[in-house]
C-alpha cells in the first residue's frame, strides 16, 4: 500500500499564504505524475496542479500566478505553495499520484487538508 499524507491546511485572511505539504511512503517504485486538487462541499472535485516526475507543471487557470506547486523527488514529496489567497480558494485540498509499483500503475490519493480563506 502507498500513504499520501497532506499537512499545511488552516485559517488565513485574504491575501495571505499557504503551503501544503503531501508525504508518500509504503511499497512503490515510483512516483510518477503528482497532484494537488480540492472540493468544495456539492462541487465535483477540480484539478489545481500537477507535476510530472521530470518536473513540468501544470495549473488551472484561476490559480496561475499564485499557486505553484514543486517536488523533492528523494523526498517522496510533493508542495503546493499558495500566495494571494481568495475565499474562492476556500476548499478540501487533496494530494494525488501517479504510483508505478512492480510494473503495475495505479492512482493513490490522500485524505485532505482543509484550506479555509476568510477575515
Amino acid at each position: 500500500q502507498v500513504q499520501l499524507v497532506e499537512s499545511g491546511g488552516g485559517l488565513v485572511q485574504p491575501g495571505g499564504s499557504l503551503k501544503l505539504s503531501c508525504v508518500a511512503s509504503g511499497r512503490m517504485d515510483r512516483l510518477l505524475t503528482m497532484g494537488w486538487y480540492r472540493q468544495v462541499p456539492g462541487k465535483q472535485r477540480e484539478l489545481v496542479a500537477t507535476i510530472t516526475s521530470g518536473g513540468d507543471t501544470n495549473y488551472a487557470d484561476s490559480v496561475k500566478g499564485r499557486f505553484t506547486i514543486s517536488r523533492d523527488n528523494a523526498k517522496n514529496t510533493v508542495y503546493l505553495q499558495m500566495n494571494t489567497l481568495k475565499p474562492e480558494d476556500t476548499a478540501v485540498y487533496y494530494c494525488n499520484s501517479d504510483v508505478l509499483r512492480l510494473g503495475a500503475r495505479f492512482v493513490a490519493w490522500g485524505q485532505g487538508t482543509q484550506v479555509t480563506v476568510s477575515s
